[in-house]
């Protein structure tokens, strides 16, 4: 099983908000990316090194208003709503994989349905739990699988933004490092004591930045 960071979320109130708050803190602008008509969202990508990339992520107002589903990474959640009205948040990160029918198995919580997404050629299959949450407050990954060809970051802009470090915080900070093994990305990120959070350590053409 090979799994790398494919990929991670930061959420906005809306991408005009998103994309400002990048370009004050990141010193870039964010490049707009596509919709998802399933979720009635829409995004900004570029790439973030490693076959990896940087996803500002907010909900569609040109989209039907209800999908027909609860929205991905707590999007339709009232508190991550509040959240995000006040600035640009940490959503959700995202790990690829060449197994995912392999990860779900192992994995000793529920990651969720296995949803399959379409865009021209390609398609993939993501981990989404059918309300909208994610396991244990966001700080485990949801799981990607691609469909064969090149990873889409190649496509996207690289303007010079490199993740360093998904950085995570628990109060038991075992209990998570144990699962993230038994999940086999335990190597992909940071585990500390503490309340709660998730943030991505950036290197960016400001210096370091942390987006939590």
């Amino acid at each position: 099983m090979h799994n790398k960071i494919d990929h991670f979320a930061i959420g906005a109130d809306t991408l005009e908000q998103g994309v400002a708050e990048m370009e004050a803190k990141l010193g870039v602008t964010v490049p707009r990316g596509g919709k998802h008509d399933a979720m009635s969202t829409h995004n900004g990508v570029m790439q973030a090194g490693n076959e990896s990339f940087f996803e500002l992520l907010a909900i569609d107002p040109d989209a039907p208003a209800d999908p027909g589903r609860t929205r991905w990474f707590t999007m339709d959640d009232p508190a991550t709503q509040t959240r995000l009205a006040e600035r640009p948040r940490a959503l959700c990160w995202v790990v690829g994989t060449d197994d995912l029918d392999g990860v779900i198995a192992a994995s000793p919580v529920d990651l969720g349905e296995v949803v399959l997404f379409t865009r021209g050629d390609r398609s993939w299959r993501l981990t989404v739990p059918k309300d909208g949450s994610l396991p244990m407050d966001s700080l485990l990954p949801a799981f990607i699988e691609w469909s064969p060809g090149p990873h889409p970051s190649t496509g996207q802009q690289d303007l010079g933004v490199r993740l360093k470090k998904v950085r995570l915080s628990h109060p038991d900070p075992e209990v998570l490092s144990n699962i993230l093994k038994t999940l086999q990305v335990d190597h992909l990120a940071e585990v500390r004591e503490g309340d709660a959070a998730l943030s991505f350590v950036l290197k960016t053409p400001k210096g370091e930045v942390v987006l939590d």
